[in-house]
Formats: C-alpha cells, sequence, structure tokens
C-alpha cells in the first residue's frame, strides 16, 4: 500500500510533538542515501518531506513550581524511529500534553504576577516609612507641642488683623499640626455670630476653647429690606446668638454687640442681667438706628449683675444706660455717641461720669444735640473752682459734633496735664473753647497732635494757642477757611525776640483749604529748611544802629543778649497734605516733592476726568 502524500497529512505546527521517543528510530542509511541524492539534484528534487526533518526527542518544560526549564529535557535526544506521523493515538496524547503544559505556563506567570504586586506593595510601604523617618528629623517636627502652640498663638492672635482663615490654613499643613492646632484652646477665643458666622461654628469655638477668656462679637447689621418678618428673623437670631452665649459670658474678656434698633438691643441684653462678668475688660454697644424712638428705651439695668470688676473701656452708641456710674467707673476708655435730643447727656452727668474716672486715658464725644444751656451748671468762678475734675492721665479727646456749649463748659472744668492729641470736627464757633485751651497752655499742656475740621475760629486767638504749643508735630485743618497767608506767614517767621511758633512741626495737613495763597506756602517749607529768616536778619542788624535814648539802649541790650543765647531753629518739614487745595497746581507739587519728603496731592487725571496712574 502506498504512503499517503505529505499534503495529505494534517499538521498542527504551533504544537509541539510530544512524546517523540515512544516512535522507532529512522533508518540511518536512508538519512545517508537521501542526502547525497539531495546533494546531486539540489535543483530538480522537491523538497523532503516533513517526517526526515530532525526533531527533539523531548518537548522543553517549564515548571511552574521552579520556574527553571529541566535541563534534562533542553538536551536534544536521539531521533526516535518509532515515530510516525499517521498514528492517532499519539498525536491525541500529544496535544493533550501541549494543552496541559500552557495552563501550567499561564499559573506561573499570574503567580509571578501576585508575587511582584506584593513585593511592590512592600516596597510603596517601605519608602512610606522612610519618608516619614526622614521627615520626623526635620525641625520643625521636632519641637515640642508646647512650643509650637505658644508660636501659633503668637502668629494668630497677637498679630494686629485676624485672617479667619489663617487657622484652617494651619490646619491643613498635616496631621500632627491639625491635632496641635486643635488643642490650643486661645486660637479658638475669638468667637463671632452674624449673618455670615453660623451657630454651629460658635458652638464649635465654644467648645474647643474650653476655659480660656473669650472675645465675643455678635453682629447684625441692619440691610436694605425693612419688612417686619426681616426685622423678627434677625431678632430670632439675635436671641439664639445669646442663649448660646449667655452660659459662657463668665469668661467674656470682651463683648461687642451691633444691632440695627434698641427692641432687638434689649432682647439680647435681657440676657446679659443674670451673668457675671468677672474677667470683662471692653465693653462695646451699637444701635444703629440712633434716631429711631421706640417704646424700648429704657434700659435693662444692671448689666451682667452689676459684677464688672476688670472693665476698662466702653463704647457706647445710642445705647440708653441711664448714664449709671457703677458701668463707667474706673474706666481708662470712654466713647458716647449717637445720642439725640432727650437722650444726649448733660454737662453735669458727663462730669460725675468723669470724676468716677480718675485713670481716664481716652475720651470722644461724637453725634450729640448740644446741650441746653438752661440745664447745664453755672458759670460762676466759685462753683467752676469747686467742680473740677482732674484727670492726670487723660492722653487723647475727640469731639465729633457734639455741640459747642457742652464741649466749651467740658474742658473749661477738666483739668488735662497730660493731654496728647486734641481733634474738634463740625463744631460752629470754636473761639471760646481754644481760649480754654490757651488757658489750660499757661500751667500744662503737652499737645502734639491738633487736628480742627469743618470748624470757624478766630486766626489771632489760635495764633495765640499755637505760640504756647512748644512740642506740638502734627497739625491737621481739613476744610478749614481761615487759613490765610497770615496764619502761615506766623509760622514761617517768627515776632521779634521771640521763638519759632511750633518749633517741632513735622507734619501739616491743609486738605481742602482752598484759600492759601502759593507764596505763603513756599515761605513756610522755605523758612523751615534751615531755621533763618529775613527778619531776624534785620533785627540782629538794626541792633548795631546808634541809639540815644535809654530805652533804646536797653532793647539793644536785649537783643544782644538774645543773641548770645541763640533760638533752636525748627524742625524741618517731613509730610505735607495738599489734597482738594485747586489752586496748588503740577508744578508746585512737583517743588515741594524736592524738598518734603512726603507730599499728599490729588491724583492725575485724563481728558474726562479718569484717574492716571504717574
Amino acid at each position: 500500500m502506498p504512503c499517503p502524500s505529505p499534503s495529505h497529512l494534517c499538521r498542527d505546527d504551533s504544537v509541539l510533538p510530544m512524546h517523540r521517543h515512544a516512535s522507532k528510530p529512522a533508518n540511518p542509511s536512508s538519512f545517508s542515501s537521501r542526502s547525497s541524492s539531495v546533494a546531486s539534484s539540489a535543483s530538480s528534487s522537491p523538497p523532503p518531506p516533513y517526517e526526515d526533518v530532525h526533531f527533539l526527542s523531548k518537548p522543553v518544560f517549564v515548571s511552574p513550581l521552579s520556574g527553571s526549564i529541566d535541563s534534562s529535557l533542553s538536551r536534544p535526544g536521539p531521533l526516535n524511529s518509532t515515530f510516525s506521523p499517521l498514528n492517532p493515538i499519539s498525536g491525541i496524547a500529544m496535544s493533550c500534553n501541549s494543552q496541559l503544559s500552557i495552563s501550567r505556563l499561564r499559573e506561573a506567570l499570574d503567580a509571578l504576577d501576585t508575587q511582584m504586586a506584593s513585593l511592590l506593595r512592600q516596597r510603596q510601604e517601605l519608602e512610606s516609612r522612610l519618608e516619614q523617618a526622614v521627615r520626623s528629623q526635620s525641625p520643625i517636627y521636632r519641637l515640642p507641642e508646647e512650643l509650637l502652640s505658644s508660636i501659633f498663638i503668637i502668629g494668630v492672635c497677637q498679630s494686629g488683623d485676624q485672617d479667619p482663615l489663617l487657622v484652617s490654613s494651619l490646619m491643613l499643613v498635616c496631621r500632627y499640626w491639625r491635632d496641635v492646632v486643635i488643642d490650643t484652646s486661645e486660637l479658638w477665643a475669638t468667637i463671632c455670630i452674624s449673618p455670615n458666622d453660623s451657630l454651629e461654628k460658635a458652638r464649635r469655638k465654644l467648645a474647643r476653647s474650653k476655659s480660656v477668656p473669650l472675645d465675643i462679637t455678635v453682629n447684625f447689621p441692619p440691610r436694605a429690606e425693612t419688612r417686619a418678618e426681616d426685622a423678627t428673623g434677625v431678632t430670632e437670631n439675635i436671641v439664639r446668638a445669646m442663649d448660646l452665649l449667655a452660659p459662657a459670658l463668665w469668661r467674656a474678656r470682651s463683648f461687642c454687640l451691633n444691632v440695627p434698633n434698641r427692641p432687638q438691643a434689649h432682647a439680647a441684653l435681657m440676657k446679659c442681667k443674670e451673668e457675671d462678668a468677672t474677667l470683662l475688660e471692653s465693653l462695646s454697644i451699637c444701635i444703629f438706628h440712633s434716631m429711631q424712638e421706640d417704646h424700648c428705651s429704657s434700659p435693662c439695668l444692671p448689666l451682667f449683675k452689676g459684677r464688672t470688676p476688670r472693665l476698662r473701656s466702653c463704647l457706647f452708641t445710642s445705647f440708653n444706660f441711664d448714664w449709671d456710674k457703677r458701668i463707667t467707673s474706673g474706666l481708662r476708655v470712654l466713647q458716647l455717641g449717637g445720642y439725640w435730643n432727650g437722650f444726649s447727656p448733660s454737662v453735669d452727668k458727663l462730669l460725675e461720669l468723669l470724676r468716677g474716672c480718675p485713670h481716664l486715658e481716652e475720651l470722644a464725644l461724637r453725634n450729640m444735640s448740644d446741650a441746653d444751656p438752661d440745664a447745664s451748671v453755672h458759670s460762676e468762678p466759685e462753683s467752676i473752682s469747686n467742680k473740677v475734675v482732674r484727670l492726670p492721665r487723660l492722653v487723647k479727646a475727640s469731639f465729633y459734633y457734639s455741640g459747642n456749649l457742652r464741649v466749651r463748659m467740658l474742658l473749661s472744668q477738666i483739668s488735662f496735664p497730660a493731654l496728647e492729641s486734641l481733634e474738634f470736627c463740625y463744631l460752629n464757633n470754636l473761639t471760646p473753647i481754644l481760649e480754654t485751651l490757651r488757658q489750660q497752655s499757661l500751667t500744662s499742656l503737652p499737645l502734639r497732635h491738633l487736628r480742627i475740621e469743618s470748624s470757624l475760629f478766630s486766626e489771632s486767638k489760635f495764633m495765640s494757642l499755637l505760640s504756647r504749643l512748644m512740642s506740638l508735630k502734627t497739625l491737621e485743618l481739613i476744610d478749614v477757611e481761615d487759613v490765610s497767608r497770615s496764619l502761615l506767614k506766623n509760622l514761617s517767621t517768627p515776632p521779634a525776640a521771640h521763638p519759632w511758633v511750633c518749633p517741632k512741626l513735622e507734619r501739616l495737613n491743609l486738605d481742602g483749604c482752598t484759600s492759601l495763597d502759593w507764596d505763603s506756602l513756599r515761605s513756610l517749607v522755605e523758612a523751615r529748611l534751615s531755621g533763618k529768616s529775613s527778619q531776624l536778619s534785620s533785627t540782629s542788624t538794626a541792633a548795631f544802629r546808634p541809639m540815644s535814648s535809654a530805652s533804646a539802649s536797653a532793647h539793644v541790650h536785649a537783643l544782644t543778649a538774645g543773641r548770645a543765647s541763640p533760638i533752636s531753629a525748627p524742625h524741618r518739614l517731613t509730610s505735607i497734605d495738599v489734597t482738594h487745595c485747586h489752586q496748588i497746581n503740577k508744578e508746585m507739587v512737583q517743588w515741594l516733592k524736592m524738598y518734603v519728603r512726603d507730599v499728599q496731592c490729588d491724583p492725575a487725571k485724563g481728558i474726562w476726568g479718569e484717574g492716571i496712574i504717574p
């Protein structure tokens, strides 16, 4: 029976033949004869059959357990002469063994992938531990919690303007800093409740602040809506806020209440009547609608049971406390404002309040109706001398639209030998008040800052006062029409044989003074550059002229004595403000900048009035 052609055989080249060692070995003579015949007729004979090609006796097997190739199977064995491609049983067995080896190889690859993933995970854990170990050696992480907490307190609480997001930013640095911030009670001592600050936030701060002193602010400014339901909602929010804060008022260091009207203030302060405030140092109550008349004008006294031994600062705006001296006694700062018509205090009540504050350092009266002349104290010298209130520590006083009569009567019965800063704004006639100040300067008035805004006064009285203020450094005249050429001339040229007027003057503010001229201002700047003037030189040359009378000889002797002890030169101007002075043009401003370090003026404008950056 003839052998079938190789083309009729079905073979799979992708499957390695298995168990080739079981087949019969081929005849060596046939291989030699075929090789010689192929060599003789290479060009004409067909390619050799598939059975004549040499093959491995054993398949290459990779153990899934060891992951290595069997050395015995990797070497080619002798050819199996008993192998026959026509044997179907051997082909089936070879295919099954091939499929088994593929599954084992895949299992081996899966095992290797699992091992690689486990090793990679271990590597990541080791890298994380190494990073933490290196980070723990940083100096910032070796600081004790107490020292780091003190640094946070200095950076957050003792800065000028507290950033509400600064504490949150510190907590986002790392987990260690977050724990330190949460455990630092002082960082949570500032509590604010407003339309933008929720009660839940305040409750969280109360819990984290533990028992440290608190700075409490309840701020509900007035809105544009004036509907009744809106006012009711604001009142409910204020009452809820006070219900939350009432148990913690005993440790309040400062308390600030800002509400639209008096009924809301009355509802809030009713929660403060039954609570002590032994740590309270600053109290501020502001009612925005000060002109509103309502039925809750009666005070809800006493506040905090009248137990405020540490209270040193009171700022009241339109709050009727019946001028109770229990609240204002022993104060260092007293600011009153927003009292109109029948709610404005009389001079007698103010004097009684000031008499209970002998260590007062700052006094401010703003936006008040003027005092009633019939209800004020009498101006006899005997009564005034008996009722003078001595304030030896008063350093700053300001009066903004508080009534000419009240200010004049008040200053005439107060002794303030340490006053350094004084402000008068929106007062009609300051001439009697300036005379009172001049009388005070005969004893002691170390005034360094004087501000007069939108007020009228006599220029001669004002110059007589300035001649007594030898320590004045800052003079502000805002929207004052009485600043003329003669006033600036007296500041630039001292009288004959007299010292300079305000020799220590360094800062001059002439904002809105449209009546002054450029020549007098330039003379003032030039005269204070070196401290010399033409009048002094003329008087010094006049001393050598021949005199005949005895009085003239005495005058010459006085000038000679004054020349022997020369007058000290005035200080140079370091700042000048000519804003809203339309008579001062751009060239004049440039000249001022050559001799004065800081010059304030109107910004340059374009054709359409827009601002131009210089």
